[in-house]
Protein backbone atom coordinates (compact mmCIF):
# COMPACT_ATOMS: atom_id res chain seq x y z
CA UNK A 1 0.00 0.00 0.00
CA UNK A 2 2.90 2.93 -0.55
CA UNK A 3 0.49 5.00 -2.40
CA UNK A 4 -0.96 5.52 0.82
CA UNK A 5 -0.25 7.17 4.29
CA UNK A 6 -1.54 5.10 6.73
CA UNK A 7 -2.22 7.59 10.55
CA UNK A 8 -2.72 5.23 13.80
CA UNK A 9 -5.30 7.30 15.66
CA UNK A 10 -5.01 6.09 19.23
CA UNK A 11 -5.88 7.09 22.74
CA UNK A 12 -7.48 6.10 26.05
CA UNK A 13 -11.52 6.16 26.82
CA UNK A 14 -13.24 9.23 26.61
CA UNK A 15 -10.13 11.14 25.07
CA UNK A 16 -12.31 12.69 22.58
CA UNK A 17 -10.60 10.37 19.55
CA UNK A 18 -14.07 10.57 17.58
CA UNK A 19 -14.10 14.25 17.26
CA UNK A 20 -10.62 14.20 16.16
CA UNK A 21 -11.73 11.62 13.81
CA UNK A 22 -14.58 13.56 12.19
CA UNK A 23 -12.02 16.46 12.12
CA UNK A 24 -9.54 14.29 9.80
CA UNK A 25 -12.68 12.97 7.83
CA UNK A 26 -13.40 16.39 6.55
CA UNK A 27 -10.04 16.93 5.36
CA UNK A 28 -10.71 14.02 2.85
CA UNK A 29 -9.21 11.46 5.21
CA UNK A 30 -10.66 7.62 4.71
CA UNK A 31 -11.68 6.91 8.16
CA UNK A 32 -11.64 3.19 9.30
CA UNK A 33 -12.86 2.83 13.17
CA UNK A 34 -11.55 -0.42 14.72
CA UNK A 35 -14.49 -0.41 16.97
CA UNK A 36 -16.95 -0.88 13.96
CA UNK A 37 -15.10 -3.29 12.37
CA UNK A 38 -15.04 -5.47 15.72
CA UNK A 39 -18.84 -5.07 15.85
CA UNK A 40 -18.82 -6.34 12.06
CA UNK A 41 -16.33 -9.55 12.80
CA UNK A 42 -18.65 -9.94 16.09
CA UNK A 43 -21.68 -9.97 14.05
CA UNK A 44 -23.84 -13.68 12.93
CA UNK A 45 -21.58 -14.60 10.02
CA UNK A 46 -18.69 -12.48 10.95
CA UNK A 47 -15.12 -13.74 10.98
CA UNK A 48 -14.88 -13.74 14.88
CA UNK A 49 -18.56 -14.82 16.17
CA UNK A 50 -18.00 -19.30 16.39
CA UNK A 51 -14.94 -18.32 18.45
CA UNK A 52 -16.33 -15.77 20.39
CA UNK A 53 -19.70 -17.99 21.01
CA UNK A 54 -17.55 -21.25 21.49
CA UNK A 55 -15.35 -19.25 23.89
CA UNK A 56 -17.43 -17.66 26.19
CA UNK A 57 -20.53 -19.92 25.62
CA UNK A 58 -24.11 -18.74 24.57
CA UNK A 59 -25.07 -17.11 27.61
CA UNK A 60 -23.53 -14.12 25.47
CA UNK A 61 -26.08 -14.06 23.06
CA UNK A 62 -29.51 -12.27 22.63
CA UNK A 63 -32.81 -13.62 21.46
CA UNK A 64 -31.70 -12.67 17.88
CA UNK A 65 -28.16 -15.07 18.31
CA UNK A 66 -26.25 -11.46 18.12
CA UNK A 67 -23.55 -11.09 20.69
CA UNK A 68 -24.89 -9.37 23.28
CA UNK A 69 -21.86 -6.31 24.37
CA UNK A 70 -22.98 -5.31 27.70
CA UNK A 71 -22.94 -9.03 28.52
CA UNK A 72 -19.41 -9.99 27.03
CA UNK A 73 -17.72 -6.66 28.39
CA UNK A 74 -19.24 -7.19 31.57
CA UNK A 75 -17.47 -10.68 32.18
CA UNK A 76 -14.20 -9.64 29.84
CA UNK A 77 -13.94 -5.93 32.04
CA UNK A 78 -13.42 -7.45 35.33
CA UNK A 79 -11.38 -10.55 34.47
CA UNK A 80 -8.13 -9.77 32.57
CA UNK A 81 -7.40 -13.35 31.25
CA UNK A 82 -10.88 -13.59 29.89
CA UNK A 83 -10.27 -9.86 27.98
CA UNK A 84 -6.88 -11.14 26.81
CA UNK A 85 -9.02 -14.60 25.54
CA UNK A 86 -11.25 -12.44 23.66
CA UNK A 87 -8.13 -9.71 21.93
CA UNK A 88 -6.58 -13.27 20.75
CA UNK A 89 -9.78 -13.94 18.82
CA UNK A 90 -11.12 -10.43 17.81
CA UNK A 91 -7.58 -8.65 16.97
CA UNK A 92 -6.59 -11.00 14.13
CA UNK A 93 -10.32 -10.91 12.50
CA UNK A 94 -10.12 -7.26 12.68
CA UNK A 95 -6.58 -6.90 11.53
CA UNK A 96 -8.02 -9.08 8.45
CA UNK A 97 -10.96 -6.85 7.92
CA UNK A 98 -8.97 -3.27 7.95
CA UNK A 99 -6.35 -4.71 5.37
CA UNK A 100 -9.89 -5.16 3.17
CA UNK A 101 -10.98 -2.18 3.48
CA UNK A 102 -7.45 -0.21 2.93
CA UNK A 103 -7.09 -1.84 -0.13
CA UNK A 104 -10.52 -0.80 -1.45
CA UNK A 105 -10.31 2.82 -0.17
CA UNK A 106 -9.93 5.61 -2.69
CA UNK A 107 -7.90 8.07 -0.17
CA UNK A 108 -4.05 9.10 0.11
CA UNK A 109 -4.75 8.96 3.73
CA UNK A 110 -6.43 6.07 5.71
CA UNK A 111 -7.10 6.75 9.71
CA UNK A 112 -7.36 4.08 11.75
CA UNK A 113 -8.92 4.64 14.79
CA UNK A 114 -8.18 2.06 17.84
CA UNK A 115 -8.44 1.70 21.36
CA UNK A 116 -5.86 -0.52 21.45
CA UNK A 117 -3.57 0.31 18.68
CA UNK A 118 -0.25 0.33 20.29
CA UNK A 119 -1.07 -3.10 22.37
CA UNK A 120 -2.28 -5.04 19.38
CA UNK A 121 0.82 -4.82 17.42
CA UNK A 122 -0.66 -6.23 14.27
CA UNK A 123 -2.70 -3.07 13.66
CA UNK A 124 0.09 -0.96 14.40
CA UNK A 125 2.40 -2.41 12.08
CA UNK A 126 0.12 -1.05 8.92
CA UNK A 127 1.10 2.46 10.18
CA UNK A 128 3.47 5.34 8.82
CA UNK A 129 2.79 8.16 11.39
CA UNK A 130 0.94 6.98 15.05
CA UNK A 131 -1.07 10.20 16.87
CA UNK A 132 -2.33 9.84 20.08
CA UNK A 133 -5.24 12.00 21.52
CA UNK A 134 -4.53 12.91 25.53
CA UNK A 135 -7.09 14.62 27.65
CA UNK A 136 -6.87 15.05 31.67
CA UNK A 137 -8.14 11.88 33.88
CA UNK A 138 -11.37 13.62 34.99
CA UNK A 139 -12.17 14.99 31.97
CA UNK A 140 -12.13 11.93 30.69
CA UNK A 141 -13.94 10.64 33.68
CA UNK A 142 -16.49 13.48 33.18
CA UNK A 143 -16.79 12.73 29.63
CA UNK A 144 -18.01 8.92 30.18
CA UNK A 145 -20.55 10.09 32.89
CA UNK A 146 -22.45 12.40 30.68
CA UNK A 147 -21.94 10.61 27.06
CA UNK A 148 -22.41 7.05 28.19
CA UNK A 149 -24.20 7.11 31.42
CA UNK A 150 -21.23 5.40 33.32
CA UNK A 151 -21.47 6.18 36.93
CA UNK A 152 -17.83 7.21 38.06
CA UNK A 153 -17.50 4.32 39.45
CA UNK A 154 -17.63 2.00 35.81
CA UNK A 155 -15.45 4.72 34.30
CA UNK A 156 -12.73 4.62 36.13
CA UNK A 157 -12.57 0.52 36.29
CA UNK A 158 -13.04 1.19 32.32
CA UNK A 159 -9.95 3.49 32.44
CA UNK A 160 -8.06 1.10 35.40
CA UNK A 161 -7.94 -1.35 32.43
CA UNK A 162 -5.97 0.05 30.03
CA UNK A 163 -2.67 1.00 29.52
CA UNK A 164 -1.52 4.37 30.80
CA UNK A 165 -1.56 7.64 28.56
CA UNK A 166 1.98 8.06 29.01
CA UNK A 167 2.70 4.28 27.37
CA UNK A 168 0.72 5.58 24.31
CA UNK A 169 2.20 9.21 24.37
CA UNK A 170 5.76 7.83 24.82
CA UNK A 171 4.98 6.16 21.29
CA UNK A 172 3.53 9.05 19.40
CA UNK A 173 4.64 11.11 16.07
CA UNK A 174 1.95 13.57 17.01
CA UNK A 175 0.17 14.12 20.41
CA UNK A 176 -3.61 16.22 20.57
CA UNK A 177 -4.19 17.55 23.91
CA UNK A 178 -7.99 17.50 24.23
CA UNK A 179 -8.31 19.36 27.48
CA UNK A 180 -9.14 22.86 25.99
CA UNK A 181 -11.76 24.38 23.72
CA UNK A 182 -13.16 23.10 20.22
CA UNK A 183 -11.42 25.45 18.57
CA UNK A 184 -7.75 24.64 20.13
CA UNK A 185 -8.48 20.76 19.00
CA UNK A 186 -9.16 22.10 15.52
CA UNK A 187 -6.06 23.88 15.94
CA UNK A 188 -3.63 20.67 16.45
CA UNK A 189 -5.23 18.61 14.02
CA UNK A 190 -5.15 21.05 11.33
CA UNK A 191 -1.56 21.88 12.18
CA UNK A 192 -0.71 17.60 12.18
CA UNK A 193 -2.66 17.64 8.77
CA UNK A 194 -0.68 19.92 7.19
CA UNK A 195 2.53 17.87 8.60
CA UNK A 196 1.81 14.45 7.50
Amino acid sequence: MPDKTIIGLTGNIGVGKSTVLHMLARRGAHIIDADKVAHQVMAPGGRAYDAIVSAFGERILNEKGEIDRSILGDMVFSDQNKLAQLERIVHPAVYAAILDEIERADADIVVIEAIKLLESGMTLGLCDQVWVVTAPVETQIQRLMQDRNMSREEAERRMAMQSPQTFKVSQADVVIDNSGTLDELEAQVEAAWRKK
